[in-house]
């Protein structure tokens, strides 16, 4: 998500499906994902790497503030 984005609520009126057509649909929608991750896992997976907890820059523990530094 960009930093700018906003959440959307979304309403969908869905019909009901017989139970065949919600497992054929399923299975396209699985389909999809697995051929959008075979092609774009990789720069998900860099993205998710950069946010990691071990590639953020931490502040040193023993280093303190100067003593003129207001405290807000």
């Amino acid at each position: 998500m960009r930093p700018d984005s906003r959440p959307v609520n979304i309403t969908l009126n869905l019909p009901s499906l017989p139970d065949e057509a919600v497992v054929e649909i399923q299975d396209f929608l699985y389909e999809i994902l697995d051929l959008f991750m075979t092609h774009y896992g990789h720069q998900a997976d860099r993205f998710y790497e950069g946010l990691s907890y071990d590639n953020l820059v931490h502040p040193d523990p023993n280093s303190l503030p100067p003593d003129d530094d207001p405290p807000f």
